[in-house]
This record gives structure tokens, sequence and C-alpha cells, in this order.
């Protein structure tokens, strides 16, 4: 393998590890937009056990409900503002990822394409001198004969 190709490997491994790194952002994200709607799921879960309570002692109900649904939609605004907010990062980091990964698809072309070349020519080089042995056999017998 030549000096060139040596280099364009170290290249793509280099993009390899960008590539997996992006994977890795991509999947942190992705977590934690999964934790942020389970706390979605958990808020809304404890709404429910709250208007059952409620609804078993409304004289108390009116009192403790009311600070409780005040949290409830100030909990749940901010979830969907972080929800918001993730998911905007997680379309950056998606886009990342997809020119990191191009990026490393025209590294491995550009290897592919210089590879091919490199054979090409090494098979040219063996055609030569094989040739060149023939026409060297041929040249010996005609002097021979």
């Amino acid at each position: 393998m030549s000096k060139k190709a040596k280099d364009l490997n170290q290249l793509i491994r280099v993009n390899k590890w960008g590539v997996d790194e992006r994977q890795r952002e991509l999947g942190v994200l992705i977590s934690r937009e999964e934790d942020f709607i389970a706390q979605g799921h958990q808020l809304d879960a404890e709404l429910a056990r709250e208007q059952q309570i409620a609804a078993t002692d409304p004289t108390m109900a009116g009192f403790l409900y009311g600070g409780f649904a005040d949290r409830y939609r100030m909990r749940k605004e901010q979830l969907r503002q972080l929800l918001h907010a993730i998911r905007l990062e997680i379309e950056e980091a998606r886009e990342r990822l997809a020119d990191a990964y191009r990026q490393l698809k025209v590294y491995e072309e550009v290897q592919k394409d210089r590879a091919r070349r490199e054979d090409a020519e090494e098979a040219r080089q063996e055609q030569l001198t094989l040739d060149e042995i023939g026409l060297n056999q041929h040249r010996r017998r005609q002097a021979q004969g």
C-alpha cells in the first residue's frame, strides 16, 4: 500500500471516530428526551392520583388540590419547553452526524478509487514485465533457431 493510501487510512480512522462521537452525542440527547417524556408521564400519573384523592374528600380538595394543580401546570410547561429544546438539539445532532457520515463516505470512496488505480498500475507493470520476459524468450529462440 502506498504512503498516500496509508495517509488516507489515518484520515478515515479519525473520521470514523468522529462519526462514533456524533452517534454517542445523539444517543445521550435521545436518552435525555426519553427521560423528559417519562417525567411527563409520571407527572400525569401524579395528577390522576391527586384527582382521585380530591374526589374522595371534596372539602380538603379545594384547598390542597388548587396548589397542586398550579404546580402541575408549571412543571408540565417546563417539561414542554425542555422537550422542545432537546428536540431541537437532537435535530442539530442528527445533522452533525449526517455531515460527519457524508464526509467519511467521501474519504472512503476516494480511498477505493486510489486503490483501484494502484491495483491497475500494479497489474500494468506486471503485464509489462511479463511481456518483456516473453519478448526476451522469443528473441533467444529466434537467435538460436
